[in-house]
């Protein structure tokens, strides 16, 4: 006696797709508690996922914020007329790299003396401004905050005429550029730790489910089921508890983000919320959902290799 091998050849994609997921949904109900202990697997191997990309977006945006202290002063003799102010400006601000340039007069100087100096005014009685320098303040893009890049501006400032002397504190800009490059380099290293120990939870999980429901796959396959018809199924529901367990652990960072940023000041010295501490993009999100969704097929396409090779 032979069988007809079931398939779903005819009717359109639509049909198939929504036959397969009907399939996938009434498997998860039907063995609930697998499921829900696979998908509270995935969401915990998430959120450790999540957290580390938390950390990681909050200080590159720190290191942004730092980068911004990469600044070059350069200094005159004598005070600038307007219109030298302006040929001079035009031509920094030219020179590749260069973000702004700003001019600081010999009163001004003063004013930004005194001001560091709050408390000891009496340090400067008798201290006029012509005995200090004019100077330009030079911010840089920030793809040009490298060494290399400053010093390379550097160089070519010193050729404009007039300027007595060019300040940039190369030895802080070589140690903070050191400093990024070396946390950059852990941070990348500990994600490709943390992204095999997440891959090889999650298909383990997934293969342990799959591993329980062995009879029903070599039953299928005795009634003459194709490959395609059997694995679909099992494919979009490790699919689903990828995405399930993804926005879960996505939900409960943001519960904890939440709850940190409202309870900070009880317990640290400085408020988040000025610092520019702040969630993970709409873009991290859907990209999380999409390594969820990409985790459970994959660890359900593993998986049934074992169990359906013919």
């Amino acid at each position: 006696m032979t069988y007809k091998r079931q398939s779903v050849s005819g009717g359109s994609w639509g049909g198939k797709v929504g036959f397969f997921l009907s399939r996938a949904f009434t498997n998860i109900r039907q063995h609930a508690f697998i499921n829900v202990v696979t998908i509270g697997t995935i969401a915990l191997a998430m959120l450790i996922v999540s957290l580390f990309l938390l950390v990681f977006v909050n200080l590159e945006s720190a290191m942004e914020n730092w980068s911004e202290r990469v600044q070059i002063t350069v200094y005159f003799d004598r005070e600038l007329s307007p219109p030298e102010q302006s040929q001079i400006q035009q031509r920094i601000t030219a020179l590749t790299g260069v973000s702004r340039a700003s001019y600081v007069s010999r009163t001004e100087a003063l004013v930004r003396f005194k001001n560091r100096l709050k408390g000891q005014g009496t340090l400067l009685e008798g201290v006029r401004a012509d005995v200090l320098p004019t100077s330009f303040e030079i911010n840089l893009k920030r793809q040009y905050r490298e060494t290399s890049s400053v010093e390379a501006v550097v160089s070519h400032l010193k050729s404009i005429p007039g300027i007595t002397e060019v300040q940039f504190g190369e030895e802080w800009v070589r140690r903070f550029n050191l400093c990024i490059n070396f946390m950059r380099l852990l941070a990348t290293l500990l994600g490709v730790f943390l992204i095999i120990a997440v891959v090889f939870i999650v298909s383990n999980t997934i293969k342990l489910t799959i591993y329980s429901r062995r009879d029903e796959l070599e039953v299928m396959a005795l009634v003459g089921a194709t490959r395609f018809f059997i694995k679909a199924p099992f494919l979009l529901e490790g699919i689903i508890q990828g995405v399930a367990g993804t926005s879960v652990a996505v939900l409960l960072m943001f519960g904890l983000f939440e709850g940190f940023m409202y309870n900070a000041g009880d317990y640290i010295s400085f408020n988040p919320v000025s610092s520019g501490f702040m969630f993970l993009p709409y873009e991290y999100c859907a990209g999380l959902l999409g390594a969820g969704a990409l985790l459970g097929f994959i660890g359900s396409l593993t998986s049934l290799k074992r169990f359906i090779t013919t």
